[in-house]
């Protein structure tokens, strides 16, 4: 009995959803066709292996950053300093064929070098001689002018600005240009993360 009350309730709600059809089969209902399947498993990973992982993969970026350090020591090559492999397949063609030099001619320039190096170290040390000389005079008639008057003394050591005559003058700053808009300086950040 209460099957037979159930399914009355059945067909009740379905005369009142029926659709009008031509076909003699009025209970025949089509569903849209489910292009999917049911979701797999999540397989359980055993935590030792995935830390495994973890570890390659710490062990591989310290790899990959040791080698970086290891190469931001070697500079940059300039491109204008490289020596085009042109020049370097013609160097035998460019290279000077010179004739060796006497052992007279090789003394010779020996000789001019020491005297040359000899009268280079004399000038500068009579140019220090000079300065020498030239500062204890100085000093000298600074003292015997303190000894005569302390005024005179204090005139006497004062900067003179005469001796260099140069006035310059303008604004301290440039002035601003009207309506200018100056450039924010745009820049992509290309750090890496490594968290």
């Amino acid at each position: 009995m209460f099957l037979l009350s159930a399914f009355m309730r059945l067909t009740t709600v379905h005369t009142t959803l029926r659709q009008i059809s031509c076909t003699p089969l009025s209970r025949l209902q089509i569903t849209p066709v489910l292009c999917a399947e049911p979701l797999k498993k999540k397989k359980k990973i055993d935590p030792q292996i995935l830390k495994q992982r973890e570890d390659r993969r710490k062990k591989k970026l310290e790899k990959q950053i040791r080698r970086l350090e290891k190469n931001a020591r070697q500079l940059k090559p300039i491109e204008e300093l490289e020596v085009p492999f042109t020049l370097l397949d013609e160097k035998e063609k460019r290279a000077r064929k010179l004739t060796p030099l006497s052992e007279e001619e090789i003394e010779k320039r020996a000789a001019l070098t020491k005297q040359w190096a000899k009268y280079k170290h004399e000038e500068k040390m009579a140019d220090f001689q000079a300065i020498d000389r030239l500062l204890q005079a100085q000093n000298k008639a600074l003292e015997e002018l303190r000894k005569e008057s302390e005024a005179l003394y204090q005139e006497a050591i004062q900067i003179d600005m005469t001796l260099l005559p140069v006035t310059v003058k303008g604004p301290v700053a440039t002035p601003p240009i009207k309506g200018y808009v100056s450039p924010d300086g745009d820049y992509i950040i290309e750090t890496k993360n490594w968290d």
